[in-house]
């Protein structure tokens, strides 16, 4: 990953000496990093993963479906959200990977309706093995196979905690089953098994992810100007202080739309803490020049935009046409356009004095990806240390799982009351 943070000078978001400052505080914040990681402490044990997830453990796992020609992931959050992530970004395979990381019952119901049972991978996976969407998705896709007649026991891998429900229940079946990291949270586990599971039965290059993130963990150094993973949680942290509450992720690759997903719930979860952080929005460029940029260019000057791109891929020419105004398009290619685009938005959001860096890689592949995503990790990180909030928890999340669990019966919550002591103003 290589990132430029030459328009957030030119848009006098930051000057020199800001960075220079700042730099101080990355050195610290580096040494921190590195002394959580080499405890294996709680949270900091999410950068080792390129060292201890072992892929032939993974693959080994799943080699009583790797016949399959589709893998369903039952998860939420961060236990699909990574899984999702990787399997978009490396592309097509002869196994399509469908998702259920939602209880809307039209959704499940068109999902389930387009699978053959007896040729789908079911990828369990919830930490606690208690998780009330995960665990609700799987009952319904368990019914549903049995109806099909398929042995769903032959046809699911569960991944999950040492203990709890998901794990006694691999166990009673004799499921095949893989533990959850110790010490990592679900949003920072897309390189263990909790991400690699469909990529592994979809036969994409597991080993090349943890590779990429082993490079990017190599790159870690303790200043800004060395290490483009602290060069994007610092400044995306110094410009939040200096009031762009707004981080617009708009990747130019549609295999990384589901990236654009992952990251967003990795800052706001990881860093939406005491009154602070920023809200991150998803984009998608070429698309989305044509339906938010206005906003980020005219709009309120509350936003950095983060533009990612790719900068080898495939190239698909555009054919010659006799349209006059059409001609400048003829003998480019789409690619050629999207780079265009990409370099248009960037100067427009300049022009107008609007902070954004650019981040690239060289290629969708199995190496690149593992990097943008460890790098990423890291720049997260990096920056709850400079906002020095917990990183790793999530009390509001946890507050709603509890009242919902409450209404649901599941014991008593008094933020379940909370819910039920609604004031309402109906307009009907």
């Amino acid at each position: 990953m290589q990132i430029d943070i030459g328009n957030l000078l030119a848009a006098d978001a930051l000057d020199r000496a800001d960075l220079d400052d700042l730099d101080g505080a990355v050195e610290s914040a580096h040494q921190r990093i590195d002394d959580g990681r080499a405890d294996d402490e709680f949270g900091y044990a999410s950068l080792n993963l390129p060292a201890t997830t072992d892929p032939a453990t993974i693959e080994s796992a799943v080699e009583p479906v790797a016949d399959s020609e589709a893998v369903l992931t039952v998860g939420i959050g961060g236990s699909a959200l990574g899984a999702a992530t990787i399997s978009q970004a490396l592309g097509p395979s002869e196994t399509d990977h469908y998702v259920l990381d939602n209880v809307d019952p039209k959704n499940v119901q068109t999902t389930l309706s387009t699978l053959d049972f007896s040729t789908t991978a079911v990828n369990v996976v919830s930490r606690s093995g208690t998780t009330a969407e995960t665990l609700a998705n799987f009952l319904v896709v368990r019914e549903a196979m049995d109806d099909a007649g398929v042995d769903w026991t032959e046809r699911t891998v569960v991944t999950t905690g040492e203990e709890g429900p998901l794990r006694d229940l691999a166990d009673g079946h004799g499921l095949p089953s893989l533990t959850v990291p110790t010490g990592v949270p679900g949003r920072f586990s897309a390189l263990s098994a909790v991400g690699l599971v469909p990529a592994a039965i979809q036969g994409h290059d597991i080993e090349g992810l943890v590779a990429g993130g082993q490079a990017g963990a190599d790159s870690l150094a303790p200043s800004l100007f060395e290490c483009p993973a602290y060069a994007y949680g610092a400044t995306a942290y110094a410009l939040d202080q200096r009031d762009y509450s707004t981080n617009v992720m708009m990747p130019y690759a549609e295999g990384l739309e589901a990236f654009s997903e992952w990251f967003a719930q990795l800052w706001a979860e990881s860093l939406g803490k005491d009154g602070g952080g920023q809200t991150p929005v998803r984009a998608l460029g070429a698309t989305d020049q044509h339906s938010q940029l206005q906003l980020y260019r005219a709009g309120p000057k509350d936003k950095l935009v983060s533009l990612v791109r790719v900068t080898d891929g495939p190239e698909q020419p555009i054919p010659e046409t006799g349209i006059p105004d059409l001609a400048y398009l003829g003998g480019k290619g789409l690619g050629e356009l999207l780079d265009a685009e990409f370099e248009a938005t960037e100067a427009s959001l300049a022009a107008a004095e609007c902070p954004n860096v650019r981040v690239e890689i060289d290629r969708l592949d199995a190496e690149s990806v593992g990097q943008l995503l460890y790098e990423m990790e890291a720049a997260c990180i990096l920056a709850g240390e400079l906002y020095d909030v917990e990183t790793f928890t999530q009390p509001a999340v946890e507050w709603g799982k509890k009242a919902a669990r409450g209404l649901l019966g599941a014991g008593d919550a008094e933020e379940a009351e909370a819910v039920a002591s609604k004031e309402q103003l109906r307009i009907e």
